[in-house]
């Protein structure tokens, strides 16, 4: 019966976990867009109060009228051959596997707890921060998507494997 108990842990930990991440993910975006906004407004309330930010910019001439005296000229695409013609592709994703990552995650983290080896997951989190180091020293924003799925992972598989080892293996 035991088995069947670790089995089911391990599978809710595993893969029930990946919703709650997502989740967590969407709350932390939410509060980032509300955070964004209310600066934005202020931002924008400040410049209103300001009257050294009073300086209006006349928008660009359409080609062919004039301005001052001279017409302007519409300016041209750059050939199909340059550079800037095409549109610039992403040159690295930002935490490949993450999803695969984080079952292993969590599975480890369960698998530790259910066996009484909790020093076990400081050498998940050891292993997992050290393959992301080169990613996340680059991307402030990687940087923090990984402590959130890492800590909100971690979490649900610990409490996962605490229910479990309570309830039904003591």
């Amino acid at each position: 019966m035991n088995a069947l108990w670790i089995t089911a842990a391990l599978l809710v930990a595993g893969f029930a976990g990946w919703p709650v991440t997502a989740l967590v993910f969407r709350l932390a975006r939410t509060i980032d867009d509300k955070a964004d906004a209310a600066k934005a407004a202020e931002e924008r309330k400040r410049a209103a109060e300001d009257p050294s930010a009073d300086v209006t910019v006349d928008p660009r001439p359409a080609a062919g009228q004039s301005v001052d005296g001279e017409l302007t000229a519409a300016s041209e695409p750059p050939p199909s051959g340059s550079p800037g013609s095409e549109p610039v592709a992403p040159t690295q994703r930002i935490l490949r596997g993450g999803a695969i990552i984080g079952i292993l995650e969590r599975l480890g983290v369960c698998l530790a707890i259910l066996t009484g080896q909790p020093v076990a997951i400081a050498y998940i989190v050891a292993i997992k921060g050290l393959g992301r180091f080169a990613e996340l020293k680059e991307t402030p924003v990687a940087a923090e998507r990984f402590i959130i799925g890492t800590l909100t992972s971690m979490l649900w598989a610990a409490g996962t494997a605490a229910v479990v080892k309570v309830m039904f293996l003591s």
